[in-house]
């Protein structure tokens, strides 16, 4: 029988064995978390305790915390509450109401910023791109040079998707701060795998998703600094405090709370042993496969993210490949599969399109061990060759 070793835990991640039994267990919760009678008392008590323990792990209170039905729409929601552009509305009370607004991103941003801002900017808002260096890091000062009278939010994200880099987010939120600028980082790569706390970051906005932390699918959660009066994305009721209209889905809630709980116990021995097979993996390819470069910040970055580009053949073909002997990677972030444009990430490092097609990015995970990891060395070699053999640029 094929081995299977699954290395894409960037996209998702496998539902922890706990985090199931707790789903299972949340089934028999069937009424609705606003109903007063029992039934819906009770739902609403689980909701509540789930959102303590979120609260607790980034460093917050728990009304701090607003659930979305996925990273994406938490990150919209933030972007749609800057450009509320009603001078009289009476739902947000917001430091920066101005008409022709300003915002900075990172060029290489979740597609959930980058296209949303791309539709806004057809509404009349202007939007600065920042670069990045050569290892997919934003400067702090390019920041600060991009700042305007009219710059309303700042929104960097905590950790790339593809290659893993950690960007300075404390010290860019202090460059918001002095300016008196919103700032958001989008952490849904970051959280479980670093440490993360809001009141030392000092950030107004945060973005987390339930399925990257060995939670359920279709369950973000929004961090929002306590004193913000938050225009929602979704109207239709007075859940979440009249932040985020639709029914609670408690089942993802008490699922996403667990996963929380669970990463309070797990994520430092966890993130141990990733990091060892990161690197057991990274050494192996370099005495095996000629002609690669890794990707991002090799020191600075996700202990479990190795972002590798193999020269002269196609990331596709690769993955493909691999997919027959059992191995699961990606060529990018799993929201742009089906793109045949190289990776937006990879390209803004300012390596070639040839180099950015060929590159794949190991996720690694907590379920991962080092027979996975000497499978893959074992397969990734003549993998390579084979497909080099049959490029017509290889040499």
């Amino acid at each position: 029988m094929k081995r299977t070793v699954y290395l894409d835990n960037n996209a998702t991640t496998p539902i922890h064995p706990e985090v199931k039994k707790a789903i299972v267990e949340a089934l028999a919760l069937y009424g609705n978390p606003s109903s007063m009678h029992q039934q819906g008392r009770m739902a609403n008590n689980a909701i509540e305790g789930a959102r303590e323990k979120i609260a607790s792990f980034i460093g917050t209170e728990p009304e701090n915390i607003i659930f979305t039905g996925s990273g994406s729409e938490a990150n919209n929601t933030v972007i749609n509450y800057i450009y509320c552009n009603v001078p009289d509305c009476n739902i947000c009370d917001r430091k920066n109401k101005h008409y022709n607004k300003h915002i900075i991103t990172s060029a290489i941003e979740h597609p959930s910023i980058l296209q949303t801002l791309k539709c806004y900017e057809r509404r009349g808002v202007k939007v600065t791109y920042l670069p990045v260096d050569k290892f997919g890091t934003v400067a702090p000062n390019d920041v600060k040079k991009a700042i305007k009278p009219t710059t309303c939010l700042i929104s960097i994200m905590f950790a790339n998707n593809e290659i893993g880099t950690i960007q300075p987010v404390k010290e860019i939120a202090e460059i918001a701060r002095h300016h008196n600028i919103y700032f958001h980082t989008d952490a849904v790569q970051a959280t479980g795998k670093i440490h993360i706390n809001v009141h030392d970051l000092n950030v107004d906005f945060m973005t987390m998703s339930g399925h990257k932390i060995y939670g359920p699918k279709g369950i973000g959660l929004l961090y929002v600094k306590k004193g913000i009066k938050l225009c929602p994305l979704i109207y239709g009721g007075h859940h979440e405090k009249n932040r985020r209209a639709g029914t609670e889905n408690t089942i993802g809630i008490i699922g996403v709370g667990k996963a929380f709980e669970l990463l309070s116990k797990e994520m430092d021995a966890n993130n141990k042993k990733i990091l060892a097979l990161k690197q057991k993996l990274k050494k192996g390819f370099l005495e095996k496969i000629p002609d690669i470069s890794f990707n991002g910040q090799q020191e600075n970055s996700l202990p479990n993210t190795l972002n590798v580009s193999f020269d002269y053949i196609e990331g596709e073909s690769i993955l493909l490949s691999a997919d027959f002997e059992g191995i699961a990677v990606s060529t990018g972030s799993a929201c742009s599969t089906g793109s045949l444009k190289p990776s937006h990430v990879i390209m803004a490092l300012g390596v070639s399109p040839e180099k950015a097609h060929g590159s794949i990015r190991f996720g690694l995970g907590r379920e991962n061990t080092e027979e996975d990891i000497d499978y893959v060395l074992d397969k990734f070699p003549p993998i390579v060759e084979k497909l080099r053999k049959i490029s017509s640029v290889y040499k």
